[in-house]
């Protein structure tokens, strides 16, 4: 993986307790950036945390709580950078949506970004990025599944060209993953070879994702000055099959 130095960088990471947060925090981390790990289980950013080589802090917080953007806000401070890869997760047949778990999912995408740009925005840096995680079932809607899923990964991505513009020069773009192995999938047991090998020969680049791949899109993102607005597809062009 490229590194650039990161010295002198504070970076907010928001689901730094994830695989791929962690990933993205520990790879930060070693290029001399000074983390907020931010994430709504204390105990997983300190097991994040543990596997730091700098400075950092711990912050309990939930994006779909009211008022969490505020506090947070409060905690952090001046910031150069922030990364959310929050989702939550509701699917199931159109008879069966829960009112709540749609509204939560919501509330990870598109209400917490937008509080979040609204009460972060003026504490970032010149230079300064958001970068938040859309997903290819935006694109690639699967049918009495993932439709909430399909909206509100859409809705981000529309949420991003706003934001860019709005809260300019701040630039705010968006990582769109595929399909990635980062780990969860091992509770399957044997039947998550079974599950991930159709998804790779489906692929037009004959793999899933990895969580390096997707840092790498996010550390683009942060790193190129002229990007903005913009849905980095990381997911080896499932989206176009």
């Amino acid at each position: 993986m490229t590194t650039q130095e990161r010295s002198g960088q504070r970076i907010v990471v928001i689901g730094a307790g994830s695989a791929i947060g962690r990933r993205l925090a520990r790879t930060a981390s070693a290029a001399g950036a000074e983390l907020v790990l931010a994430g709504p289980d204390l105990g997983k950013l300190k097991e994040t945390a543990g596997e730091l080589t700098g400075e950092w802090e711990a912050v309990e917080f939930d994006i779909t709580g009211d008022g969490s953007a505020a506090r947070l806000a409060d905690r952090v401070g001046p910031f150069d950078h922030l990364v959310s890869t929050a989702a939550v997760p509701a699917g199931g047949p159109l008879a069966d949506p829960d009112p709540a778990d749609v509204r939560r999912a919501f509330a990870a995408k598109v209400t917490g970004p937008l509080l979040l740009a609204k009460h972060l925005a003026g504490q970032a840096r010149e230079g300064g990025s958001f970068t938040l995680f859309s997903g290819v079932a935006a694109w690639r809607p699967a049918p009495e599944e993932n439709k909430v899923m399909a909206t509100t990964n859409g809705a981000l991505a529309f949420l991003v060209q706003a934001l860019a513009v709005e809260i300019a020069p701040l630039r705010v773009n968006a990582v769109s993953p595929g399909i990635v192995d980062s780990g969860a999938g091992d509770r399957l047991g044997d039947a998550k070879a079974g599950f991930l090998a159709p998804v790779a020969a489906g692929n037009p680049v004959g793999r899933v994702g990895t969580p390096d791949d997707i840092v790498e899109a996010v550390l683009f993102a942060i790193d190129n000055p002229h990007v903005t607005g913009t849905v980095l597809h990381v997911d080896g062009g499932a989206r176009l099959v």
